[in-house]
């Protein structure tokens, strides 16, 4: 791993090696103590999917979401775009009897996903790789779908993240991802305009009401443990993490959160727009 790992990095940015680092420190601190996992735990409620241990917004509800949404068959292929330690991915590609890859920038991130891997499904069924959400390095159309959880919004090239996204999807492919954002934010396109600027049909846009509230609890509850988590995870990365909870808390009233599915349109669906532009063109 050590020789892939500085193999990886001799191909990287200077940003995305800095990028590195940081989730690489961030993913080392945590999977020491059991402290954050509580806390998420405490912040979600019976929401919260114990197995997981994600750091992430991803409960319950946001996995029935994915599930209803991806349509995914079983021996199909998913792909977790920002797959962190791989949680999420791991239990989606069990429930769904599908082979999983997850991507993630953090080296330290893919080590501790590969090894949880034994624990969810059997050999063969998930493999991890160290790239970047806008850069995966897959062939095309691998995917027939692609989960992308609390990880677009941290992407330098966003755009960039939803046209790989594309490229990775077979045709009629979809991808489920979450994103946050502001109420009445005249600045940020909408979805179904993002999505078309990719080649990508907007297929849904659900509300997620509960989560803004979720992040407050989590973010009370960092900040009442400062103690434990200076003690557990170091100055360092618990700084990191009350510094977020008193730059993201106050906004948290105007927050909107939702779960967008995005669709790669089919041979058949080109097919039929042809037809469709053909038969205006004649009128």
């Amino acid at each position: 791993m050590g020789e892939s790992r500085r193999s990886h990095r001799s191909h990287q940015t200077p940003t995305e090696q800095q990028l590195a680092a940081v989730y690489d420190a961030f993913h080392a601190a945590r999977a020491k103590t059991t402290l954050v996992a509580r806390l998420y735990a405490e912040a979600m409620g019976d929401a919260y999917p114990h197995e997981l241990e994600a750091s992430s917004s991803c409960d319950w509800p946001l996995l029935g979401t994915t599930i209803s949404r991806l349509r995914l068959q079983p021996g199909q292929r998913l792909v977790d775009l920002g797959c962190g330690t791989g949680g999420a991915g791991l239990w989606l590609a069990r429930a769904l009897s599908v082979h999983l890859v997850g991507i993630d920038i953090s080296p330290t991130a893919i080590t501790l996903a590969t090894r949880r891997t034994p624990a969810f499904v059997p050999p063969g069924q998930a493999s991890f790789r160290v790239a970047t959400i806008e850069a995966t390095g897959l062939p095309d159309e691998r995917a027939d779908g692609i989960v992308c959880i609390d990880a677009l919004g941290f992407a330098p090239d966003r755009m960039g993240a939803l046209r790989e996204m594309r490229r990775v999807l077979r045709p009629g492919g979809r991808a489920v991802l979450t994103s946050g954002g502001r109420h009445a934010n005249p600045a940020a396109p909408p979805w179904s305009r993002r999505a078309a600027a990719a080649d990508l049909e907007l297929e849904s846009e659900e509300e997620r009401p509960d989560e803004p509230a979720m992040w407050r609890r989590l973010y009370q509850l960092w900040t009442g443990h400062e103690a434990d988590l200076r003690r557990d995870l170091g100055d360092q990365q618990a700084e990191s993490m009350l510094t977020e909870a008193r730059t993201h808390a106050p906004a948290l009233g105007n927050r909107r959160s939702v779960t967008v599915t995005l669709r790669r349109p089919s041979i058949e669906d080109a097919a039929s727009s042809a037809t469709a532009r053909q038969s205006r063109s004649g009128a």
